[in-house]
């Protein structure tokens, strides 16, 4: 390391040093949701039916299961929450399984209304 880098070490180390354990856990925590933030942004912004129907694959829904799906979520306006989301939330509102709440969100579009209190009707 160059004498500069072991100085800024020192310095951050010695305000740290300070801080109390609740303290450093606000930090800790405060820097991790400024790490996250773009990148939750970023999915939040850039998904697509594709990679969602990829994420329900992934869950066990199967391929023809998982088109309807993710058109109905997308219907809803759901699609930034992500299909995989959509799809566990309802089970676990409803307690069953994630093919059974997919199979709910097929035979029942309005099964989604409330769901995040922002469906498209």
């Amino acid at each position: 390391m160059t004498d500069e880098r072991i100085t800024q070490f020192e310095k951050r180390h010695e305000r740290l040093k300070q801080l109390s354990d609740a303290e450093l856990k606000a930090l800790f925590w405060e820097l991790c949701n400024q790490v996250v933030e773009p990148i939750a942004e970023l999915a939040r912004t850039h998904t697509s039916p594709s990679i969602e129907r990829s994420v329900l694959l992934r869950m066990g829904i199967d391929s023809q299961t998982a088109f309807g799906v993710v058109d109905r979520i997308h219907q809803a306006g759901l699609l930034g929450k992500g299909a995989g989301h959509v799809v566990l939330k309802l089970s676990q509102i409803k307690n069953i399984d994630l093919r059974q709440a997919a199979a709910a969100i097929l035979e029942d579009k309005e099964v989604l209304n409330g769901l995040f209190d922002e469906v498209k009707a």
